[in-house]
């Protein structure tokens, strides 16, 4: 059985961490991930990082720049993933870009993945009508999950179609704050907004995400879901617990890393939403 699949049984309030592979230093990335499952994380989403990264907010995209100045690419990452592999039973995602998937050679990523303990993959950018022709058999050779994103602007057919195709769980794209902040958020700008005008979209935002959040429990899908995007503190995720099985924080945790204090400041960031 797929460690995702695992996960799910156990129930609801699953905690997934993402963070970007090389950052804050090259060989930071081992010690984060055996961080996060000592302090009980559910799931971890490894970023791969990547030059463009358009899915990605701005505390992302920073992470991003640094993690490739430090030298981290796909051959470091499989090869720093393989020697922690044995003792690793929280579910790994990796999140990358269709590009660097086609470049590295598609069935040979796919086999690295296997190798290095990746249960799923996340690729924002690859359509999913290509997927379906070109490496849907593949994932399926090496039992990897493909994992799909639906956002607001997804109807409720096309919800119904990915997940139907996606593996493991679907990744619902919602931002879920509860106050009004964009500390943390992945993206989101506030330039030239005064604090009147925030408050009512701020507001108006939120009815928008909760329709949203309920459209897709009336869907009744067959399978788990996860919201990501905006989940900052304690209050944010419980909230995303109460619409799906769970939250993915990436931004806050990449924003509360200390490279001189790696343990302390990821014990104190994982307490603050657990405890």
């Amino acid at each position: 059985m797929n460690l995702i699949d695992h996960l799910f049984k156990k129930g609801k309030n699953n905690l997934s961490i993402y963070f970007t592979a090389g950052y804050p230093k090259l060989n930071s990335t081992k010690k984060i991930i055996q961080l996060l499952q000592k302090y009980k994380v559910n799931l971890i989403e490894i970023g791969l990082p990547y030059s463009d990264p358009m899915a990605d907010g701005l505390i992302i995209q920073k992470s991003n720049k640094k993690a490739l100045k430090n030298g981290m690419n796909p051959d470091q990452l499989f090869s720093q993933l393989q020697l922690i592999q044995n003792e690793i039973q929280v579910p790994l995602i990796l999140m990358g870009y269709y590009n660097q998937f086609f470049k590295f050679g598609e069935e040979y990523f796919l086999n690295c993945c296997k190798k290095s303990g990746i249960s799923g993959i996340i690729f924002p950018d690859l359509p999913i009508e290509i997927y379906k022709e070109k490496y849907q058999k593949l994932f399926e050779k090496y039992e990897l999950y493909f994992i799909c994103l639906v956002t607001s602007q997804t109807t409720d057919n096309r919800i119904i179609l990915l997940s139907n195709i996606s593996k493991g769980f679907l990744y619902v794209v919602s931002s879920i704050s509860t106050t009004g902040s964009t500390t943390g958020s992945t993206t989101g700008s506030t330039t030239g907004s005064t604090t009147g005008s925030t408050t009512g979209s701020t507001t108006g935002k939120k009815k928008d995400t909760l329709i949203f959040l309920n459209r897709i429990n009336q869907l009744n899908l067959s399978i788990p879901t996860l919201i990501g995007f905006g989940i900052a503190n304690k209050n944010s995720f419980n909230l995303a617990c109460q619409y799906a099985n769970g939250g993915i924080i990436g931004s806050a945790f990449i924003q509360s890393l200390d490279e001189n204090d790696l343990e302390g400041s990821i014990h104190r960031f994982i307490a603050s939403i657990l405890y």
